[in-house]
């Protein structure tokens, strides 16, 4: 399996995110999910494989979130997804899918968690903070 990346190019925490994952040695299938949103059924099987609600993957900063009224809980996860496939920008990112699952990486070094190699040594986000190398049994 590869590993596939739903990425925003102009999103810091998604291009860190990438660059976590090439400086692991894969060259990830990318998916700007902006330009290709991902289907309904994928979205849906995506939500369930990270295993969080639609509402939990949802993203407000920077989006009509609150403009829709998402944030009243009587929407239902049919719903909220409806709303994602709308207006693909809600869905959070990045979320990465590789043989070891599925992660939103928020913050990007939860991506160290399911790469085939995590030994990537020390990294530089864009923001200046290193994250510490770490060992196939860190």
């Amino acid at each position: 399996m590869t590993v596939k990346i739903y990425h925003n190019p102009a999103c810091g925490t998604s291009r860190n995110t990438l660059a976590m994952i090439r400086q692991s040695g894969e060259e990830p299938d990318v998916i700007e999910y902006l330009k290709t949103p991902p289907t309904r059924g994928e979205l849906i099987a995506l939500i369930a494989e990270l295993g969080m609600s639609a509402r939990d993957l949802l993203r407000e900063k920077g989006t009509p979130y609150h403009e829709l009224g998402l944030d009243n809980p009587a929407f239902s996860d049919d719903e909220l997804v409806d709303a994602m496939m709308a207006h693909p920008i809600l869905i959070n990112r990045p979320i990465v899918v590789t043989e070891k699952g599925a992660r939103l990486c928020r913050p990007s070094e939860l991506v160290l968690d399911i790469l085939p190699n995590a030994d990537i040594g020390s990294f530089t986000k864009e923001d200046g903070e290193v994250v510490p190398g770490r060992n196939q049994a860190g």
